[in-house]
């Protein structure tokens, strides 16, 4: 099989050698899993592991595990659960029937950690947390517990009761027996049980205490099989103890540990705590707000599925940690939307123009193609009379120079309609043009010049007798720095004023009338746009920016 393989990333070579050389994965499926805990939505960082890892598993023709790791009593919620199974499906992933809670294991867990007191390989210590850190010692001086000799039977027992609920929160801890003098503080004797008094999202009461990640996460990829557990570097020094976790057990399977670099982008924060305060504290509408990092944030902006594979197809996979340009991410929104996007026309700041010279009762239809690379995409019919509306900027009076659209005396193409000829403008008491008004030349149907006369200017425009109105959304980052983690600020000083522009009054073609979530749609000279998924419908539309046509990072 590994001469079938190309090796793309590190991962994938290590894979490739464990194949060729037999030893645990002889005649194993490569088996990977996504562990996400169920305390907050799934971010960009996250679809970076998603694809990791599931994409692993699709590459050697293995499988892929969804598991909830809710260990933690005191931060699961089923909301969650229900998000990051949405999020994984949305991303073009499928885990099957293997869909697991790392609580199902509690039973199997507490039973290793007893196989390990009985082994002499752990033992339940009194030390308060603060005595345990003023007992850690340093590189110089070993770490100590006065509990570390406690006899086996008697470690049995306490543990036994602990499991029974006989000691309060805090009072003691299983630790493993490793070494108290190891250069890596993670193998001093770590905490592998903790007392917690807590009701849990699906075990209710039934347990008090609960295993610590470092301890419950490689029993529970050697429960499923896991071959290959992939994770992000900040388990690298943990690996050891993964390593002898699994070698002290009865278990099964002996996964390998891989860890790579995790995701960073800029002008945003990842953290699930300051994701939270953002939502709870109003700075945006929901973990779903398009300014978000979230999957769904992104998925409600416009972002598709594609898009964020290809992002994290061409960042790869690499064992140092680095930072990522938003512009990047926008990138290859724009590469794929570009393919895909129904273009229409909409003016998001209207004023009137009128061609006076065109009947008034009359009402002319044109086909245009929904796409000018794609004729399979059909076309639509928009409709054209003597008022349209055209941008406002798409108006001066007194032109700047190389100000190649209206302006008195000049010509223009209205896009796949006609060529104009302005004529002039009627101002408002306080000087705002509220009209502008033009002649259109009835030999240049279809925008053609029979003469061959040059008309530098195209403009968008709607028909104001059938267009429909909208409210339009313009997205920006949400923060005004690349990095609103560093210094000592707070990162809420650094949420940027104008992250959220909304446009009301805006004019749409009455194509776009029935849009939905799901559509993508090139505004001709203004973005890429989508249906908000929550506040859209027929009655009021609501369009989201996603991007906008000029490439920042091709230009960088």
């Amino acid at each position: 099989m590994a001469d079938e393989i190309r090796s793309e990333n590190f991962i994938h070579r290590f894979i490739d050698e464990d194949i060729a050389e037999g030893g645990d994965y002889y005649g194993e499926r490569v088996h990977t899993r996504f562990p996400p805990e169920p305390n907050g939505y799934l971010h960009i960082g996250h679809a970076k592991a998603v694809c990791v890892n599931f994409g692993t598993a699709e590459k050697f023709g293995g499988l892929c595990n969804l598991r909830m790791d809710d260990t933690n009593p005191t931060k699961e919620d089923v909301e969650y659960v229900d998000a990051i199974k949405e999020d994984v499906k949305w991303l073009g992933f499928d885990w099957d029937d293997r869909f697991y809670y790392a609580s199902e294991y509690f039973p199997q867990m507490y039973d290793f950690a007893v196989e390990l007191i009985e082994k002499g390989l752990a033992y339940v210590c009194e030390l308060t947390g603060e005595q345990m850190r003023e007992y850690r010692g340093d590189l110089s001086t070993p770490a100590k517990s006065p509990y570390r000799d406690r006899p086996i039977e008697e470690s049995l027992d306490l543990f036994r009761r602990m499991r029974e609920g006989e000691f309060e929160d805090g009072k003691m801890t299983l630790r493993a027996k490793i070494d108290l003098a190891s250069g890596n503080f993670n193998m001093r004797d770590p905490v592998i049980y903790r007392i917690n008094h807590m009701h849990h999202h699906r075990t209710g009461g039934q347990w008090c205490i609960y295993p610590m990640y470092d301890f419950a996460h490689p029993i529970e990829d050697a429960l499923e099989g896991i071959t290959h557990s992939l994770c992000t570097l900040e388990f690298e020094a943990h690996r050891p103890l993964y390593d002898w976790v699994v070698a002290n057990i009865s278990a099964p399977c002996k996964p390998r540990q891989i860890e790579f670099a995790r995701l960073g982008i800029n002008n945003t924060v990842m953290s699930k705590r300051k994701l939270r305060q953002l939502v709870e504290e109003n700075f945006v509408s929901g973990w779903d707000d398009p300014r978000m990092p979230t999957i769904c944030g992104l998925r409600r902006r416009g972002y598709t599925p594609e898009s964020i594979r290809s992002f994290t197809d061409q960042i790869g996979v690499s064992k140092v940690n680095s930072t990522v340009e938003y512009s990047f991410l926008e990138h290859c929104l724009r590469d794929d939307l570009n393919e895909r996007a129904i273009r229409a026309m909409a003016v998001l700041e209207p004023v009137k123009l009128v061609i006076t010279n065109y009947p008034e009762d009359k009402t002319e239809q044109f086909e245009v193609e929904n796409h000018p690379n794609h004729p399979e995409m059909g076309t639509r019919t928009v409709t054209f009379s003597n008022e349209l509306y055209i941008e406002a900027t798409d108006f001066m009076e007194e032109p700047i120079k190389k100000y190649q659209r209206l302006y008195p005396g000049n010509e223009v193409r209205i896009k796949s309609a006609y060529i104009v000829k302005c004529t002039g403008c009627k101002k408002d008491e306080n000087g705002n043009v509220v009209e502008v008004y033009a002649e259109y030349d009835p030999e240049t149907r279809g925008g053609n010049t029979p003469d061959g006369r040059k008309v530098r200017g195209t403009i968008h425009w709607v028909n104001a007798k059938d267009c429909l109105d909208a409210e339009v959304r313009l997205y920006d980052n949400l923060f005004t720095v690349p990095d609103p983690d560093s210094g000592d600020g707070n990162f809420l000083d650094f949420i940027n004023p104008e992250s959220l522009v909304v446009r009301k009054g805006c004019k749409v073609e009455n194509s776009l009338k029935n849009a939905q979530s799901s559509d993508r749609f090139q505004f001709m000279r203004q973005g890429y746009f989508c249906a908000d998924s929550k506040d859209s419908s027929p009655e009021h539309l609501v369009f989201n920016r996603s991007v906008g046509l000029k490439d920042g990072f091709k230009k960088k």
